[in-house]
């Protein structure tokens, strides 16, 4: 297996402590760059949104319990893989949001609806473009009832 060797670029500030599954559509991060990625979110303000990738540093894989299970362990989801949810125990640990921008200066960007804690390591910042990240893909309707009190 090869190993893979990354940076954090920065870390998401909040007032979010502990890991949790729904409401995050109100909270507000600060996602503070590194000192030596300063000047790197030049242009960033002219979108409305960014792609976050960020470290699950918290999660803990365990495949007898994470490779199927039914979403946010809920008893009225369907038992699906790992690769079919978007849970945060996942072998990887690398965790990714769409989310929207409220701010942005030289050394940070402020966004709405990151589902990252206090601390998390943020790996890379992605403008989002609706013609590479389609806003007309289908889900099933199961992921539709999942995320009714996420965001």
């Amino acid at each position: 297996m090869q190993n893979i060797v990354m940076q954090a670029v920065g870390y998401v500030r909040n007032s979010v402590e502990n890991k949790k599954d729904t409401a995050w559509g109100g909270d507000v991060s600060t996602i503070v760059l590194k000192e030596e990625f300063y000047g790197g979110l030049k242009g960033i303000e002219d979108f409305s949104h960014v792609i976050i990738i960020y470290y699950l540093d918290k999660a803990k894989y365990d495949k007898e319990k994470h490779l199927q299970r039914r979403p946010q362990n809920r008893d009225d989801m369907p038992l699906v893989g790992i690769f079919s949810q978007r849970g945060k125990d996942r072998p990887n640990r690398i965790g990714m949001t769409s989310v929207q921008i409220v701010s942005v200066d030289e050394k940070s960007i402020t966004v709405k609806g990151l589902d990252a804690i206090d601390g998390t390591p943020v790996l890379d910042i992605k403008p989002y473009y609706p013609v590479y990240d389609k806003k007309d893909a289908v889900v099933p309707e199961w992921v539709t009832r999942l995320m009714e009190n996420y965001f």
